[in-house]
């Protein structure tokens, strides 16, 4: 238990890490600040603290634990809420794009009721519900879209065959293009810094050493490679992208949306067996992959399989990448999922490096057609679609042994950017670095987020686990950071970020997987209490149905609203709607149908069955199904509890369970069978890996022999990423009268487990 802010003393703020000097200083500054607190409200308490300045980044984590704890320690969450952190100023939320659009526009939209954007932002909202043609008009306008054809209307309704509308009907442009044009609104130029990125390992010393690429120069690089793909394929033909998140691989992914064609999303971290699959759903006619690892040589690899050619880049002789320290092999899992013919990209000048054989061919050879081109190898046309064409193909893990195809048509940028735009408040002049993959939704959305907005796009080519990425962060100056909460809780434990100045950050954004409120305490405390914006969304809406607010109150690891122009619905046990918008309550989450962005069909799943099949109506409208378990608290601020069904989100990444059992149950002869679950700290945090397994009669193991069984199995087999925590060995799995396992009652089972274990 901790004690009251009123109680910590000076032995307290010493055993938190300050000398005896600066204890007794700090004592003395915090009763000052909470003798002048109007009553003993805790959040006005801490707002003081925080806003007093002398809770500074470079305090021991342990005091502003101390701190936070104590001032909230008499907090009931029943009665109030979750407690609150930061607090949106006046003066400050004017200036945020969503205060400014309000400011602006609310005073005719919503009359005599508009205040101003903190007060007047749960109205606002909910006016973007009732009116998105109206919200979507003015949004669309502060972005970098340059329509070849403007479209009709916001909103078509008429054909009801589609639940969700048809959102910018008769639209046509290039995505792409958007990103590489100047614009003065938002303000973008030519000499603009696009793209800043440092490798892993290079001048990490230097503040200085900070590459920098302008928009022209972008642009003048995606074209040149749009040329040499033009070259090789048609318009329409799938590519894919399997490589580290470098300004290579954001180069290529722009290109093959300019070039007309569609990219297919795969993660550098996939086992050589999900490669493989997801060449096979989308058709690939050709993959872009990288071994990134700056001493060595990079070349470029091809191969052919069938009419299909896959272009590949690989490291010269040693065929890894590098992730939190350890090696993982991509070149080789590539070419296991498809025999090879190899095109080879020198790493500096035109000499190769590398013996060719017969049947390969140069990378200069590959960009011949751009570089031949009679207006310049820095001239490409874009193929110009409609705004429903589809750009890109993502994966997402079902409750299927095969992950979904979900195809991004160009609303889906779109989206993204806009609520980039609105709720992490990304502006030009802002840095917004976040690590991730092209593989996983954050790796486009991050792309439009940033060229949309007009803001520069950070990448740190190498592994975010360490103090090097920390060190970029505070180089590149970025101002806008993005996380999964495993990695903050890797900075935290391993104390790599102490004494780096992360001043510049206005703000973090975090996804993927639950947050834990510790882990977001510190993170906020190293620039000085900046805001956590919570989101929580889907690949197949390209954005987040609830997510924080600059203009709100925030609560640590919580979402603080529902995206702009989002409807949600929370179901009971049963599948009713709750009563009322802002009742507490937990269960299943609903989203309305009309949702711009949000997928209307899959390349290898009934999109309606999926989505709509059973849903209940509401307001005469089919909900659309999400999965989420979300619970709604006093004073209208949501956390996620979980997956309805049995996919599990292990590390920000979503898998389901059958993926993990057909792993472990061909791990050893001695299985029988296996369940996989996860399961969320008691504290908090991501969601825990555990298998329960049933033996084959006759054989005895160890669950520690099984745990280590299985980790090198999924690792080896389906991701490297993935982590085994708990194993359990168990006589039967409980299962319904037709056989199905009721994962759903090991869950339960595996929670109260924990609960037990933790309070021994």
């Amino acid at each position: 238990m901790w004690k009251s802010i009123g109680e910590v003393g000076v032995d307290d703020y010493v055993n938190a890490g300050l000398s005896l000097e600066e204890a007794k200083r700090f004592d003395e500054v915090v009763r000052d600040v909470i003798s002048k607190v109007e009553g003993s409200d805790p959040r006005e308490q801490w707002k003081a603290l925080v806003g007093s300045s002398e809770l500074r980044p470079s305090h021991p984590y342990s005091l502003h634990q101390l701190v936070y704890y104590s001032v909230y320690s008499n907090w009931d969450d029943s009665l109030h809420g979750p407690p609150l952190y930061w607090f949106p100023s006046l003066t400050e939320s004017k200036s945020t794009n969503l205060g400014r659009l309000m400011e602006t526009h609310c005073p005719r939209l919503l009359g005599s009721s508009y205040n101003n954007p903190i007060e007047s932002f749960g109205l606002f909202r909910e006016f973007s519900l009732q009116h998105p043609d109206v919200y979507w008009s003015i949004v669309l306008d502060e972005l970098s879209l340059a329509f070849f054809s403007c479209p009709r209307c916001i909103l078509d309704t008429t054909d009801k065959s589609k639940p969700g509308g048809t959102w910018l009907p008769g639209a046509v442009l290039n995505i792409a293009e958007c990103c590489l044009l100047p614009s003065s609104h938002p303000r973008k130029e030519d000499d603009s810094v696009a793209v800043v990125w440092r490798d892993e390992g290079s001048d990490d010393d230097d503040d200085s050493h900070v590459n920098r690429m302008t928009l022209k120069e972008l642009r003048e690089q995606v074209m040149m490679v749009a040329k040499a793909l033009a070259g090789v394929f048609a318009k329409g033909d799938t590519v894919a992208i399997d490589m580290p998140m470098t300004v290579n691989a954001v180069i290529i992914y722009l290109a093959i949306v300019l070039a007309g064609c569609i990219v297919v999303s795969i993660a550098d971290s996939f086992a050589a067996k999900e490669i493989a699959t997801r060449l096979r759903v989308s058709k690939a006619k050709g993959i872009f992959t990288q071994v990134s690892f700056p001493a060595f040589y990079v070349f470029c690899l091809s191969f052919t399989l069938s009419d299909s050619v896959f272009i590949l880049f690989g490291l010269h002789s040693q065929d890894y990448i590098f992730r939190g320290g350890r090696r993982f092999p991509l070149y080789s899992r590539v070419v296991e999922a498809a025999p090879s013919k190899v095109i080879v990209l020198p790493a500096t000048g035109t000499e190769l490096g590398v013996q060719l054989r017969e049947q390969d061919l140069s990378w200069n050879d590959f960009l011949s057609n751009a570089k031949n081109h009679p207006r310049g190898v820095y001239y490409f046309c874009p193929a110009y679609q409609p705004v429903d064409a589809m750009i890109n193909i993502l994966f997402s893990s079902g409750t299927t042994g095969e992950p979904k195809a979900i195809p991004w048509t160009q609303l889906s940028p779109i989206r993204s950017a806009c609520d980039g735009w609105a709720h992490v408040d990304i502006q030009p002049g802002d840095t917004y670095c976040w690590p991730t993959n092209l593989g996983w939704v954050m790796g486009p959305t991050l792309i439009f987020s940033c060229f949309l907005a007009g803001a520069t796009l950070a990448l740190y080519h190498g592994s975010p686990l360490g103090r090097g990425f920390g060190k970029f962060v505070q180089d590149a100056g970025v101002t806008v950071l993005g996380t999964v909460p495993s990695l903050v809780k890797t900075w935290k434990s391993t104390k790599c970020m102490e004494g780096l100045d992360w001043s510049k950050i206005k703000s973090y954004a975090t996804t993927g997987e639950a947050s834990n409120v510790d882990d977001d305490l510190w993170i906020s405390s190293k620039s000085g209490y900046k805001p956590v914006i919570e989101c929580c969304g889907g690949t197949e809406l390209s954005s987040s149905y609830i997510i924080g607010c600059p203009l709100q109150p925030q609560a640590f690891g919580a979402f603080s609203t529902p995206s702009m122009t989002t409807g949600i619905v929370i179901l009971d046990e049963n599948g009713f709607p709750f009563p009322g918008d802002d009742k507490p309550c937990s269960g299943e989450i609903a989203l309305f149908p009309r949702y711009l962005g949000a997928t209307d069909r899959l390349l290898n799943a009934d999109h309606d069955a999926v989505y709509f099949k059973g849903m209940p109506f509401y307001k005469g409208m089919r909900l659309r199904r999400h999965g989420d378990i979300v619970k709604r608290t006093v004073g209208g601020y949501y956390t996620v509890q979980g997956r309805a069904d049995d996919t599990m989100n292990l590390g920000g990444i979503k898998t389901s369970s059958i993926e993990i059992e057909r792993v472990c149950d061909n791990a050893d002869q001695c299985v029988s069978e296996t369940a996989a679950i996860s399961v969320a700290p008691r504290d908090g945090g991501p969601e825990m890996l555990a298998i329960l397994v049933v033996l084959k009669k006759g054989f005895k193991k160890k669950p520690e022999e099984l745990k280590n069984m299985f980790s090198r199995a999924i690792q080896r087999d389906l991701n490297p990423l993935f982590k085994v925590s708990i194993v359990k060995i168990v006589p039967e799995f409980p299962r319904t009268a037709s056989n199905k396992l009721l994962r759903r009652v090991l869950r339960d089972e595996m929670k109260q487990e924990l609960s037990v274990w933790s309070r021994i």
